[in-house]
């Protein structure tokens, strides 16, 4: 995921915006890390480069 996404990404819940904690990252992309919304304080997992901003409940129902 580009750090430039976080101008356009939201919370899918409240639509708040998102706080990013990079756990590794490439010289331009975040490989892995979380997206915390500053409203709610739901987090969203980066796995491989790809943020997952699946609601939680539909999350669990995705990897079932």
């Amino acid at each position: 995921m580009k750090e430039s996404l976080m101008d356009v990404v939201c919370c899918p819940l409240d639509k708040a915006d998102l706080d990013l904690d990079v756990e590794d990252r490439d010289e331009e992309e975040v490989l892995a890390g979380t997206l915390t919304c500053t409203e709610c304080g739901e987090t969203y997992p980066i796995e491989d480069g790809i943020p997952n901003l699946l609601p939680p409940d539909m999350r669990e129902e995705a990897t079932a």
